[in-house]
């Protein structure tokens, strides 16, 4: 099955088969990061304490009787005591509990600042699962950024130059490579705001000097000018298109943004812009997004131009486009436990760590490990449900959990098959933190080049992900030489 049929037929599955795809629904609760009250962006409306979408997914979780805090970010602020998290608006000294089993939905506003975005990044911490990363709105709020990773995807765009400054507006022509008239757009913006269309380079010396004259650090690109009677707006919700509109070019104008009061109706998807919209969200690792494209002239065989990828979807056009129900299809797909994904931290392949009451080793953290996690013994024995190990003239004893009954592979150094094994429960302690009752395999790895192979299960619950490229990403290299080789003893406990 290629991958370009697999995305798709992902991607046709209804988000009711997707939570069903597990019986298991455990209680979440909601954060919405938006802003309120007398915050600088807060809603212009004084009969609107929030903004729209976070209304919506407040009535949606009072039906639903799902927790939810509506953080203001605008003077919150993050606190954890003996390791349990809170996020409090300004006025809140109570706050809210955040955990593993939250959801934050992080919109709009929260990129304006760097103090905000940082609060972003305790929240990531926490274990929570992120709607969407500090990463992926830093990308989607960078238009020339996320431009970058289009391109590196292979996605189909319109010709984009960055105007680093006011004498850079004609080697930005040149690059450009087309025909006025062309799109002016600044770095940051949205609802089409920051957006201007160009009929002349005279006009664009004009405008641009005005602009530059009003912000010296002025962040500008040219576009190229796609000529089109309307766009599409894609949702996507991590493998899956949850629904599209199309949105007509207003008249005298040329955006289509229904917050400029563009008509919107539902919108057919071929495959091909189904994949395509479906590589835009993964380009910025998007959990939830909305993708922005203009057709091609065969939309069936031919790409769409992907003009950007927002990582905050506003839900008004697309539910009066749709006549459905967004924020409660976002809600019930994360009753699926399954669909819920904390954001991971990046480790090397070898990583050292502490085994409590044992000591410090340099494990190698096996991607490719799907059994039980290994501790290299010099012998055990089992005596009275107890193990007794031996390690570098030490000994341990440990409640045995169960003896293990593997096969050994034809290279392997054993000629025994198959073989049994005891398994324990051990204490890790790994970057700040301490995972109880990690479960390891005792075995003599001495013809091995590491003493400890950590696998999967735990990779999963101390939410890292592997560089292959890298070693010692977040723990020191000790027993390493400057050349990057061990020292003799180097993956012993000490």
């Amino acid at each position: 099955m290629s991958k370009s049929f697999q995305m798709v037929r992902n991607a046709r599955k209804t988000l009711v088969e997707q939570k069903q795809e597990s019986k298991k629904s455990d209680p979440y609760k909601v954060i919405v990061v938006s802003e309120a009250g007398d915050g600088p962006h807060a809603p212009t409306s004084k009969n609107q304490e929030y903004f729209r979408t976070a209304r919506r997914v407040l009535e949606e979780c009072k039906k639903q009787k799902i927790e939810c805090y509506i953080l203001s970010i605008d003077g919150a602020y993050f606190k954890s005591i003996e390791n349990v998290h809170r996020v409090h608006n300004k006025d809140d000294p109570k706050g809210f509990v955040v955990d593993t089993n939250t959801i934050v939905i992080v919109r709009g506003p929260a990129f304006m600042r760097l103090s905000w975005l940082d609060l972003i990044s305790q929240l990531e911490r926490t274990g929570a699962t992120m709607v969407n990363s500090r990463d992926t709105l830093a990308v989607c709020s960078d238009k020339y950024r996320a431009a970058i990773r289009l391109e590196r995807d292979g996605l189909t765009q319109p010709k984009t130059a960055l105007i680093p400054n006011e004498s850079g507006v004609k080697l930005a022509v040149e690059n450009l490579d087309v025909d006025f008239p062309v799109v002016l757009k600044t770095l940051e913006g949205s609802k089409g705001v920051g957006v201007v269309f160009i009929e002349s380079a005279r006009s664009l010396d004009a405008i641009v000097q005005l602009l530059f004259k009003q912000d010296p650090e002025a962040d500008l690109l040219l576009q190229q000018y796609i000529k089109t009677n309307f766009d599409v707006r894609v949702i996507v919700l991590n493998d899956t298109v949850m629904a599209a509109m199309s949105r007509e070019v207003l008249e005298g104008d040329f955006r289509s943004n229904f917050s400029q009061g563009a008509k919107v109706k539902e919108y057919k998807l071929t495959a091909l812009e189904i994949e395509q919209s479906l590589l835009a969200a993964k380009a910025v690792s998007g959990v939830w997004t909305a993708v922005d494209f203009i057709p091609s002239q065969k939309p069936k065989k031919e790409p769409p131009y992907i003009l950007e990828v927002n990582h905050s979807p506003g839900t008004e056009g697309i539910e009066t486009a749709t006549g459905r129900n967004i924020i409660k299809e976002l809600l019930d797909y994360f009753q699926n436990p399954k669909n819920r994904h904390p954001v991971a931290l990046e480790v090397g392949r070898f990583e050292r760590l502490e085994i409590l009451g044992v000591g410090k080793i340099v494990a190698n953290f096996d991607t490719g490990n799907s059994a039980r996690a290994i501790m290299h013994c010099d012998e055990w024995e089992v005596k009275d449900k107890k193990v007794i190990w031996k390690n570098n003239g030490k000994t341990f004893k440990h409640d045995l959990v169960k003896m293990r009954t593997y096969e050994q592979g034809k290279w392997s150094w054993s000629s025994k098959t198959p073989i049994e094994r005891p398994s324990i429960h051990l204490d890790i302690d790994f970057n700040g933190r301490v995972y109880k009752d990690v479960q390891f395999i005792v075995d003599d790895r001495s013809h091995k080049v590491t003493k400890c192979l950590m696998n999967q299960t735990f990779m999963r619950r101390a939410n890292v992900m592997v560089n292959p490229a890298k070693t010692f990403v977040v723990s020191t290299k000790h027993g390493v030489e400057p050349d990057g080789t061990f020292k003799k003893g180097a993956f012993d406990l000490f």
